[in-house]
């Protein structure tokens, strides 16, 4: 077992207005948190504080899924969905292969079966997974002017309406967790770990780990055992593990679950995204996804899927 110290550690939440010095220093004493560092953390001396603040400025996450938006190559999938029992009511396993030829992207279809009900009669998607799965790694057509640059504001529904709304939501959830969202009604602000009102509720480490023989920092965040109802109704992120390089401080492997509660909808979704390099490129090269979804006016969803990424160049 490794020896563990507790220190603390000042988690700053960063505000859309600015504070006065009193209230600053009034903010670091109540949002002060107690991270576990390993023994090896300790000795390497890494300034934690900072460590957080580029936790919390992370969007090397969601630009490894970028990435794939200008490079070529080649995808399993494999996407199923389930009843309540159980049992498969629709799956799709297919093989694509992604070309990028000077500013334009297009898809070529290698392989493909299709069971069940995982098309309408329109050819159309009948699940919202599946729909966000496509919109993630297949392209219909061609498109053109693409980057892979982060904005500032990556995400939003402002303008959406319907299922391209919905999309936007899922896709917060699944690439911002752990940070506060904007658009996804009553739980927006229950994503952000670092928050004075929820960090409390949870337990941080970190430690030396390594991931494709490359050094790593994990970052653990677990909810606290023993939570009662009231508190855990504040949470959304149940468990959550990511590995940041420790030369460029890229994400280059997450594991997560969350899940809520809540009168028009509950979810319990786990996913696990594993990052490799190309040249000067992350990319996610194995993505494991199960989720269940309840929205309302809708019907659930149980749905599971499995993305691998090859022949990346």
């Amino acid at each position: 077992m490794k020896r563990c110290v507790v220190i603390g550690v000042c988690l700053m939440v960063s505000s859309v207005q600015a504070q006065t010095p009193v209230e600053d220093s009034i903010e670091k004493i109540r949002l002060a948190r107690s991270i576990k560092l390993s023994e090896v953390i300790v000795r390497s001396r890494l300034n934690v504080a900072r460590f957080i603040e580029q936790i919390k400025a992370d969007t090397s996450f969601y630009k490894a899924f970028k990435n794939l938006r200008v490079l070529n190559f080649t995808s399993s999938n494999d996407i199923v969905m389930r009843d309540k029992q159980g049992q498969v009511q629709a799956r799709l396993l297919s093989k694509t292969q992604q070309s990028r030829t000077g500013a334009c992207r297009s898809m070529r279809v290698l392989e493909e079966k299709a069971t069940g009900n995982f098309y309408d009669r329109r050819g159309r998607y009948t699940y919202y997974t599946a729909a966000l799965y496509a919109s993630l790694f297949f392209t219909t057509g061609v498109v053109c002017g693409e980057t892979n640059t982060i904005r500032s504001r990556a995400f939003s529904t402002r303008g959406l309406s319907g299922v391209s709304k919905h999309k936007e939501q899922l896709k917060m959830l699944l690439f911002k967790p752990g940070q506060r969202v904007q658009g996804v009604p009553l739980l927006g602000d229950k994503m952000d770990i670092f928050d004075s009102d929820r960090a409390r509720f949870y337990d941080f480490s970190i430690d030396y780990s390594e991931h494709r023989e490359e050094p790593c920092y994990l970052f653990s965040v677990a909810a606290k055992k023993g939570l009662s109802a009231a508190q855990r109704d504040q949470l959304v992120i149940d468990k959550m593990d990511t590995w940041f390089s420790i030369r460029t401080l890229e994400v280059l492997k997450r594991t997560y679950s969350m899940s809520y509660q809540a009168g028009v909808y509950d979810f319990s979704v786990s996913m696990e995204a594993e990052m490799a390099r190309y040249g000067s490129y992350v990319v996610p090269v194995l993505l494991r996804y199960v989720g269940d979804w309840d929205l309302v006016f809708k019907k659930r969803e149980r749905g599971l899927f499995t993305a691998t990424i090859y022949n990346v160049h």
